[in-house]
């Protein structure tokens, strides 16, 4: 759970964090507000979404004593990057212009991979580094 707050936090400051140096008294407590409500959406959306994928993966590491924290981070990542296209909340876009090329990666991916980056270093930072070792004999 908290490595799902952690990819939260990161959502919401990618999608509020541009406009919060408007937010000032009381002009900003909507922005605060919206801000949590969008960390707390993100996490049970994080949360509900991935409960199967993730459970796999932890038995996962879990077997195969993975303790690594570049593994962590990379499946963070590469896992809420799929969640988000496999679900949806990543719309493909395929938009045409002929004033600029899109952009090769959307900016709701690069937030989406950022995500996952914290969720797997949150992750690692809590359970992930003693992966597998209470498989140990002796230790």
């Amino acid at each position: 759970m908290a490595a799902s707050l952690a990819a939260g936090i990161v959502v919401a400051t990618a999608l509020w964090g541009p406009g919060w140096h408007e937010a000032s008294g009381e002009a900003g407590a909507p922005v605060v507000f919206f801000f949590w409500m969008t960390v707390a959406a993100t996490t049970g959306f994080t949360s509900a979404a991935g409960l199967l994928p993730l459970v796999v993966m932890i038995g996962l590491a879990e077997v195969f004593k993975v303790r690594s924290l570049l593994a962590h981070v990379a499946a963070g990542a590469a896992f809420l990057l799929l969640l988000y296209y496999g679900t949806g909340a990543i719309p493909a876009s395929y938009e045409e212009s002929i004033d600029h090329p899109p952009p090769p990666i959307s900016r709701a991916a690069e937030v989406a991979v950022a995500a996952g980056a914290a969720f797997g270093l949150t992750y690692w930072l809590i359970a992930g580094r003693t992966a597998g070792r209470w498989r140990e004999r002796g230790g």
